[in-house]
């Protein structure tokens, strides 16, 4: 999905404006929460996410979804990860 379809596909489904976030090649966030519901579109990287037993990386072009308050980890891949993410109030 473009950048372009991907952010009107949040305004509709009532997120904020996305923003896009960068991330440091093998760098990590340990078990943490958000208070928001979080959609996002992977532009360069990977990022590996573990929540709720399962683990999944997603790659340029995936999107993945976090609810509100979902504990989880990330682990970011050898060239970091760029993605474009929005929030929701959760």
């Amino acid at each position: 999905m473009a950048p372009d379809a991907f952010a009107q596909t949040l305004a509709v489904q009532g997120f904020e404006p996305p923003v896009t976030v960068q991330r440091e090649a093998h760098g990590m966030l340990a078990q943490h929460t958000h208070p928001f519901e979080a959609k996002a579109l992977i532009l360069a990287g990977e990022i590996r996410i573990a929540a709720q037993g399962t683990e999944r990386t997603y790659r340029s072009g995936d999107i993945f979804h976090l609810p509100a308050h979902e504990p989880h980890t990330e682990h970011y891949g050898p060239e970091g990860v760029t993605y474009l993410v929005g929030r929701k109030a959760g």
